[in-house]
């Protein structure tokens, strides 16, 4: 084999590498950003339908039990390198929906709206730390 058709077969080679490595990074964050947006809307969904039947408190301890369990699946995930900043958001919201739950399991209105509004701001800080770092959730 001549040297130039040798350094050419390096180089092709050398460029599979980087490009198999850069796609196997975007899987990572690829699965964590919709494993974080399957968790974001579930919470989502579940407050919504708590903040308009409040006084249900079947649906109050269900909500609150999915809660517990997003936040304990949320802390046990693979976090991608490309994503640590933002994960820490991501846990603060999950907790504020289980203290949204938990208010409303209580019957507190007060601590239900309070914690909401809490998770909605940690959602923005979430969703924006993402952004800085080149990547969104996926909305579907």
């Amino acid at each position: 084999m001549t040297f130039s058709r040798r350094l050419f077969t390096r180089g092709a080679i050398v460029a599979s590498g980087a490009f198999l490595f850069s796609w196997v990074q975007d899987a990572h964050a690829g699965s964590y950003l919709r494993r974080a947006g399957v968790l974001l809307r579930g919470a989502e969904l579940e407050a919504k339908t708590l903040r308009a039947r409040f006084h249900d408190k079947e649906l109050a301890k269900l909500t609150h039990h999915l809660a517990l369990a997003r936040v304990n699946a949320a802390g046990e995930m693979l976090v991608p390198k490309e994503v640590k900043d933002a994960h820490p958001h991501l846990l603060l919201v999950l907790s504020a929906y289980e203290r949204a739950a938990d208010g409303a399991v209580r019957g507190s209105q007060e601590d239900l709206l309070v914690s909401l509004a809490r998770a909605r701001q940690e959602a923005r800080i979430f969703e924006a730390l993402l952004k800085q770092a080149g990547w969104t959730l996926p909305r579907s």
